[in-house]
């Protein structure tokens, strides 16, 4: 079977910036194992897949080795295709996802997300958290993932993570954070046990650092930059329990992949993903 798929860079202005998703529009949804695959082949932090349904679409996000609860910029992604390339029409797009629903509106060339705010709370720091970084953060709160909250953006750019012992701790990953030089913080992530070293920028991530940067600032509008080589823009606004984070995106390629309906050596009458 053949299927378009589309690599969109997001978070950034230009291509080779940002975070790359890869986007497949399907009629109606593969297995998860062949979804799986496919997200493997691709070896990007995520692929996405959608369905469309009555008022929206339903969606969903693979890493290459897992399927993820919420994913930012696969997200900005799946609109940026829906917009430029399928012809989309009207101001906002709905998703249905693990994470419940998610709205993205598009404003000229920006695209705003709708997320439900993860408010991280203050923790013991784990001694496995810092061997894996190898210096010891100021704080450390907990939500979905660690945050370690460090004095300066020098100190988040030197960091030499060990991968392997971050990809021991207990939580999904670990967003190392501090105040920026030219925005209001600055952030890196390390996601090893879902096959992912550093993220190159992490919608979900700022789902958790827009509520601590807002109470550790006093304000509900914050300009972010991840600050992995790829490096990216983002805007972030707390809206109460929700977080709005806005970006931009680069469509790099539009493709067509040849996909089996069962991976190698599944049973070909094993019943599809609802």
């Amino acid at each position: 079977m053949k299927l378009s798929m589309y690599q969109v860079d997001a978070f950034t202005e230009h291509v080779f910036g940002g975070n790359p998703a890869a986007v497949c529009p399907l009629d109606k949804w593969l297995s998860d194992d062949v979804m799986l695959s496919i997200a493997a082949e691709n070896n990007l932090a995520e692929t996405a897949f959608f369905v469309q349904e009555e008022d929206g679409f339903r969606l969903r996000w693979f890493t290459p080795v897992a399927e993820v609860d919420l994913c930012g910029h696969a997200t900005l992604a799946s609109a940026d295709v829906l917009f430029r390339q399928l012809g989309f029409i009207g101001e906002s797009i709905r998703f249905e996802t693990r994470s419940g629903l998610l709205i993205v509106r598009c404003h000229d060339d920006l695209y705003s997300m709708d997320f439900p705010a993860t408010v991280p709370a203050e923790c013991p720091i784990p001694d496995a958290l810092v061997e894996g970084l190898g210096k010891k953060p100021q704080r450390v709160f907990k939500a979905f993932d660690y945050i370690a909250e460090f004095g300066s953006e020098e100190e988040i750019c030197s960091l030499k993570p060990d991968f392997a012992k971050l990809s021991q701790i207990d939580l999904r990953g670990v967003c190392v954070t501090a105040p920026g030089e030219n925005c209001d913080f600055v952030s890196r992530f390390f996601a090893p046990k879902l096959g992912i070293n550093e993220d190159p920028v992490t919608g979900s991530a700022h789902c958790e650092l827009t509520p601590l940067w807002s109470q550790l600032l006093g304000k509900t509008k914050l300009t972010a930059i991840q600050i992995s080589p790829r490096r990216g823009n983002v805007l972030c606004e707390l809206r109460r329990e929700r977080v709005v984070l806005s970006g931009r995106a680069a469509h790099y390629m539009t493709a067509e992949i040849n996909v089996p309906l069962h991976r190698p050596g599944e049973d070909s009458r094993a019943g599809q993903a609802g």
